[in-house]
């Protein structure tokens, strides 16, 4: 667990209060109509601490341990998956740590609720210029962008530089990039994930960087792999979307009767049965998720380096978690019967939105095959650790 102390935001009255409205909103299509969260809830995000959670207090953030963070955003995203994903890329500092530390505060120092959004495949070829690149060309999945104070785009590397099969990625403002709202999906609807648009903008070398490079940062969350935070922060999204679901159900069947006059659902053996076994996946799938990440956590806290199956487990406990979540969610559907087929309907929405989240690469089977080869004593494929 964490050394680091922090304040407890999770229990606050002010993020119960924020879950509440951002439940309602949600369930009225708000998010999912326009493509994109409301402004005012990026807002109320910044109050609660999402986007400085990972700056250093140097700098004016909270310094948050992985755990911490991911809980936090596990209950943003009971109240709506969107919301949730869009907070997520709160783990943004994490990413540009491994601009030079120069840049990285120029970033930071003077806002700390600096909102970060990537668009980084696919990568694009960048003209090499005096002193920086000249970036041009679409990315696409920019998750957040409509709320973004700077924005990350990927560009091929460099001919003749080691970036180790990882991308490069080019930072700039917000304001050097179009966004073309094209975002239009089964789940995860209110993400605004639009394509990022940029035409000759000259970036220079120092706010580029290699995309999962260490970071020489000394804060320990800058010592955590960056890129199985960056898995983790997207599935713990799909583990509270499946928690809510497993709520609303127990909240539902004990009253629920079936049109046709049997019984209540609650009171039916079969889904007494479903429910439990789907609760004790769920609850045996999300525990392995932290556990791992405490694991990991731990030897970076006390001074030691992860190995690669300490870091391998993380990875696989994530794609494990995400795919149960998705199952558990559609058994609620199942049992909830034809009170879920409805669009705007908690089951409906449930299912749709841990769906999308299965279909990320970085859950995807490339890695239970990168897994495996750790296992066997193998080299996994650039990116997995």
């Amino acid at each position: 667990m964490s050394n680091i102390s922090v304040p407890d935001v999770d229990n606050s009255a002010a993020l119960a209060e924020l879950c509440k409205e951002i439940r309602e909103r949600a369930l009225t299509g708000e998010f999912d109509d326009q493509a994109y969260v409301s402004q005012d809830i990026i807002a109320r995000l910044k109050q609660l601490g999402v986007y400085r959670a990972f700056v250093p207090k140097r700098l004016g953030g909270d310094e948050r341990s992985p755990r911490e963070f991911c809980e936090l955003i596990e209950q943003l995203s009971k109240a709506d998956g969107s919301v949730g994903w869009v907070a997520s890329f709160g783990m943004g500092p994490t990413y540009l740590g491994s601009l030079p530390e120069a840049t990285f505060e120029k970033i930071f120092k003077t806002d700390p609720d600096t909102v970060f959004a990537g668009g980084i495949f696919p990568p694009q070829p960048a003209e090499i210029k005096d002193g920086g690149v000249e970036v041009r060309g679409r990315w696409k999945f920019s998750s957040g962008c409509m709320g973004a104070d700077v924005v990350g785009v990927g560009i091929t590397p460099q001919q003749g530089a080691d970036n180790k099969g990882l991308p490069k990625m080019a930072v700039m403002p917000a304001n050097k990039a179009r966004i073309e709202m094209c975002w239009d999906t089964v789940g995860l609807k209110g993400t605004g994930s639009h394509d990022l648009v940029v035409e000759n903008v000259i970036v220079p070398d120092d706010w580029t960087f290699v995309r999962g490079e260490p970071s020489q940062l000394p804060e320990p969350f800058f010592k955590y792999p960056s890129l199985s935070l960056a898995t983790q922060v997207l599935v713990v999204v799909g583990i509270g979307v499946a928690a809510a679901s497993l709520e609303e159900f127990a909240k539902l069947a004990p009253g629920k009767a079936s049109i046709t006059g049997g019984n209540e659902i609650a009171n039916r053996p079969v889904t007494q049965y479903e429910y439990a076994l789907a609760d004790a996946e769920f609850k045996s799938a999300r525990a392995w998720f932290y556990q791992a990440m405490d694991t990991v956590w731990n030897e970076i806290i006390n001074g030691r380096t992860p190995t690669r199956e300490q870091v391998s487990d993380m990875r696989l406990s994530s794609t494990h978690a995400a795919r149960v979540s998705a199952e558990v969610a559609r058994k609620m559907q199942l049992l909830a019967g034809m009170t879920a087929i409805y669009t705007n309907n908690i089951f409906a929405r449930c299912v749709n939105d841990t769906n999308v989240v299965t279909q990320h690469a970085f859950m995807g089977d490339a890695t239970l095959q990168n897994a495996g080869a750790i296992s066997f004593g193998l080299n996994p494929t650039p990116g997995f650790l």
